[in-house]
């Protein structure tokens, strides 16, 4: 693997640099962590500006209108703008990371002339309906229903641990639109229009204090069927292409902000002589050694997505050992800060560390369980047997 700029990759890395360097002093303050429409609109202000620049989705194909950039340009869009600190995705990562790319491959022309350039000015945010109440980590047993009527779907029921419900205008819904059909057959997946009658939304408060999901309930909502991606009861491999993007690539940005992170640490712990315990330095190596792998394994990934339109199996082998090892960052993070990591606050390194860690406990969970990643890395990637209903020692 070459490791080293191509002279058209470095000219794209000094572009950006400039860029980043030139417009990040001029955005305007961040908002207050709960005020979802003030954050709604720092960050498509943030994405209009990427979009202006023609740096918005770097790496989505020209034809979904994106830049069409190369994996190695995406990969240094990805370190230049960690590197300079600038905003992240926020309230619209569902589309930009899993939506979008989700119609952009398997959408009508139709779909991605509507939804896609929204999505990449920032004019338009998106939520994602899929967890239920019972059908979390076995999504196959969603049971929000979605009954033809006409040109319309009329969908009841609920969804959970729904990201920026309040603030999106589209949700990518799963709903079960073949009851008599095995499980993984009747599922149809749907654009909603968030303010759609019928469509309610409570918010819920996570650990850290924070409100960034909600419960969605439906009542009767009419879905165009002009709305339905991919063919009815074809969700389920819809879904798989969501849940490739959302566990190959979506996270890409966070590893370099976790070996970023990493330098920080390995500095507090210099400063308050933590650095002294041999036993912690040899953490933060092995923890570096471990994130620049990851990093590696991103690389892949991405080229993968690149070549056959969406991430490989690799994709459950990076989602598993990143949440793994996002955790035991934030736990060795507060072995250095000692009592300050139990200060939970707004604002202030201590909060950010503490918000940062509780909120780490959720990456074993979200977007499939690592019981889920094992389940597929030993399928799909080891060839072993899927295990039998009612077997276990």
């Amino acid at each position: 693997m070459e490791l080293r700029d191509t002279d058209a990759e470095a000219e794209f890395r000094h572009g950006l640099r400039e860029w980043l360097d030139k417009t990040l002093p001029e955005l305007p303050a961040t908002p207050d962590p709960g005020d979802w429409p003030g954050r709604r609109a720092y960050d498509t202000g943030w994405q209009r500006r990427l979009y202006d620049a023609g740096y918005a989705g770097v790496h989505w194909p020209a034809d979904a209108g994106g830049r069409g950039a190369s994996p190695a340009e995406y990969l240094i869009y990805l370190e230049e703008t960690e590197r300079a600190g600038a905003p992240y995705v926020g309230a619209n990562f569902v589309g930009l990371l899993h939506a979008g790319p989700t119609v952009a491959a398997e959408g009508t022309a139709e779909q991605r002339r509507r939804w896609l350039p929204p999505i990449l000015s920032g004019a338009e945010v998106w939520c994602q309906g899929f967890s239920e109440s019972g059908a979390g980590s076995d999504l196959a047993a969603l049971r929000t229903r979605a009954v033809r009527d006409g040109d319309d779907y009329v969908v009841s029921g609920s969804k959970i641990w729904t990201s920026h419900a309040e603030v999106a205008d589209w949700c990518e819904l799963l709903v079960r639109t073949g009851p008599t059909e095995p499980r993984h057959r009747g599922i149809s997946w749907l654009v909603m229009p968030m303010d759609a009658p019928g469509v309610t939304v409570r918010p819920l408060r996570t650990l850290a204090g924070t409100n960034e999901f909600a419960e969605l309930f439906l009542d009767e909502v009419r879905i165009p069927v002009a709305n339905r991606v991919g063919a009815e009861n074809d969700g389920w491999r819809v879904t798989m292409v969501t849940l490739s993007f959302e566990r190959g690539t979506a996270f890409a940005g966070e590893v370099v902000g976790c070996r970023r992170t990493l330098v920080q640490l390995a500095r507090l712990a210099q400063a308050n002589g933590a650095w002294a315990d041999p036993a912690l330095r040899r953490r933060l190596g092995a923890l570096a050694a471990l994130f620049g792998a990851l990093w590696r394994l991103v690389q892949w990934n991405v080229s993968e997505a690149r070549a056959g339109g969406v991430p490989g199996p690799g994709a459950s082998v990076f989602k598993l050992r990143f949440s793994e090892a996002r955790q035991e960052l934030y736990d060795l993070a507060a072995e250095v800060l000692g009592t300050a990591s139990l200060v939970l606050a707004d604002g202030g390194a201590e909060g950010d560390w503490t918000a940062q860690r509780l909120q780490g406990l959720s990456y074993t969970i979200a977007a499939g369980t690592s019981q889920i990643q094992r389940s597929i890395v030993a399928q799909r990637v080891l060839g072993l047997p899927k295990e039998r209903k009612g077997t276990g020692g």
